[in-house]
């Protein structure tokens, strides 16, 4: 078995995917961006993070099992969490080629589509083995992302209105962002594919509310 394949068949039994991967230089490595996958929220909800009450689970559940999973591969590990200074995440996702900018603003991933949780990425010695860059989802997408929120906080003439977003979460009339998560990423095909858990899209959405 390759060591891609490999490190696959290890993300997936956590509920973890590879969602792109870029070269660095002096001397060559690949940094592997981890992501939670379809199949991430029934592995975490049965975890002694997700039970324990105490303060951001899953950063700590993905220090824990992606700590683990770098000493198997002798890699080493960089999180999007714990600053600042913050790891430049978004940035290694544009160089991936697997992310692109939307219309709204928020990155667009050809597999996740907006349902974007990196987690963490690993640092591996060698070359980047990665496919070539994707072609953009949006290219021959409707854009129905472009008018989903209700309250026009993303849209594409505009920067992130965060505190009409949180205004609207927060109120009676967001009860379905609140619990299923954000509309327009949910207007996504690509995130419509996916299969995210609602439950994970509300999780995020009570922690986003706190913050």
């Amino acid at each position: 078995m390759s060591d891609t394949a490999r490190l696959d068949a290890a993300l997936a039994s956590l509920g973890l995917i590879d969602m792109g991967r870029v070269a660095l230089d002096a001397p060559a490595r690949q940094l592997v961006l981890i992501g939670a996958g379809p199949d991430f929220w029934p592995v975490f909800t049965r975890s002694p993070e997700y039970h324990d009450g105490d303060p951001d689970p899953i950063d700590r559940w993905s220090t824990r099992v992606l700590g683990d999973l770098a000493k198997r591969f002798c890699a080493d590990m960089v999180f999007p969490f714990g600053g600042p200074p913050y790891q430049p995440f978004l940035s290694w996702a544009v160089d991936s080629g697997r992310c692109h900018q939307s219309p709204v603003g928020m990155l667009v991933h050809d597999v996740a589509g907006m349902m974007i949780s990196f987690r963490g990425a690993l640092i591996l010695p060698g070359p980047a083995d990665r496919p070539a860059a994707t072609q953009s989802p949006c290219t021959d997408c409707a854009r129905p992302c472009a008018t989903a929120c209700p309250v026009g906080a993303l849209r594409d003439d505009a920067p992130y209105d965060v505190a009409a977003c949180k205004a609207h979460i927060a109120s009676p009339e967001g009860a379905d962002c609140r619990h299923h998560g954000c509309l327009v990423r949910r207007a996504c095909p690509v995130s419509q594919s996916f299969g995210r858990d609602p439950a994970q899209s509300g999780f995020h959405m009570a922690a986003f509310l706190k913050g």
